[in-house]
């Protein structure tokens, strides 16, 4: 089972601040899933993008 991670955690991952990080769900560059009203963010996915980002 995929590692979820909060707004807060995805984040700190990310070493961007949580509002950069909603920016960027909102421009579809970065994938969450809604769980009720909550966001949630796929550990492997962010893996990723990280990893893309870089090179």
């Amino acid at each position: 089972m995929e590692e979820l991670l909060t707004p807060k955690e995805a984040a700190k991952f990310l070493k961007i601040h949580k509002v950069t990080l909603y920016r960027l769900v909102k421009e579809g560059k970065i994938p969450a899933i809604k769980i009720g009203k909550q966001l949630r963010f796929s550990k492997e996915k962010l893996l990723k993008l990280h990893f893309n980002r870089e090179k």
